[in-house]
């Protein structure tokens, strides 16, 4: 059950905001660079799957190589059989036989022989394929090296401070017993382009779109009554600067009642 108040609420809205702040910050000194290495390290995976293609590919155009070279040997058998047959052929019939079958095995030979240049020119065209790609391999590796370095440099310093943040931000997260508010605050900040999804109230605008706040909605804010969000850009407004409002939107103090003292009348001489 609910026990915080909607001023409660906005506190602990505005210290997850704070410590989010903070994160991105830290997040923002890294820049692009997870990014980066992120990239370099899938093209890298993407070259090497081609370089194992290729490999795969290799060694089946090296086995077709060897089996049509055992099918020349074995048409070359069978050319030596059917000529050692024609000697003992008795017409011509049987001769015209084995002569075709021996053109047939001829032509295998052929055929084989083709097959074996073509993967052979495959292989030199794939060979050079892997020579280009183990290239880019070892250019595009030294590159993700560098920039692991920087990365690397830059989380070593700003780790342990992200850590304790991430722990402060988890505490502060479970302060906020409204978990459809809380809800709603992660799935603006995730839509913001800066993060802010809670602001404040500054020069008579709200923080992170400068959108001018009517004087009614930045008294309604003050009271901390209820969770007040801009119609505009959907930021939570948790509070107003008074300091920086203009004097016609500032809230007016009372004036102090004036005590009127009656005077008397004084006697006219008859």
């Amino acid at each position: 059950m609910e026990t915080q108040t909607v001023a409660q609420k906005l506190e602990a809205l505005v210290k997850l905001q704070t410590i989010d702040s903070k994160i991105d910050e830290l997040k923002k000194l890294r820049g692009d660079l997870p990014d980066e290495v992120q990239d370099l390290e899938d093209e890298i995976e993407g070259y090497r799957t081609r370089l194992s293609r290729y490999q795969t590919e290799q060694k089946d155009l090296d086995e077709n190589i060897k089996k049509n070279k055992e099918a020349i040997k074995e048409a070359e058998k069978l050319i030596k059989k059917y000529q050692e047959q024609q000697k003992n052929v008795r017409n011509n019939r049987e001769f015209d036989a084995i002569t075709k079958e021996v053109e047939l095995q001829e032509l295998e030979i052929q055929i084989s022989e083709k097959k074996i240049k073509q993967s052979k020119d495959e292989i030199t065209r794939k060979k050079d394929e892997l020579d280009k790609i183990e290239a880019q391999v070892n250019e595009r590796a030294e590159h993700l090296n560098i920039k692991k370095k920087e990365l690397d440099g830059i989380l070593a310093e700003s780790q342990e401070e992200e850590v304790r943040l991430l722990a402060e931000r988890e505490k502060a997260t479970k302060k906020i017993e409204d978990k459809n508010l809380l809800k709603y605050y992660e799935r603006l900040r995730g839509s913001l382009t800066n993060g802010l999804a809670v602001v404040r109230v500054v020069r008579g605008a709200a923080e992170g779109c400068n959108i001018v706040i009517p004087p009614q909605k930045i008294a309604e804010i003050r009271e901390k009554k209820k969770i007040v969000i801009d119609e505009h850009s959907g930021r939570i407004l948790a509070d107003v600067d008074i300091d920086t409002l203009d004097e016609s939107d500032k809230p007016k103090s009372a004036k102090p009642a004036v005590t009127v003292v009656p005077t008397r009348r004084r006697k006219t001489a008859e």
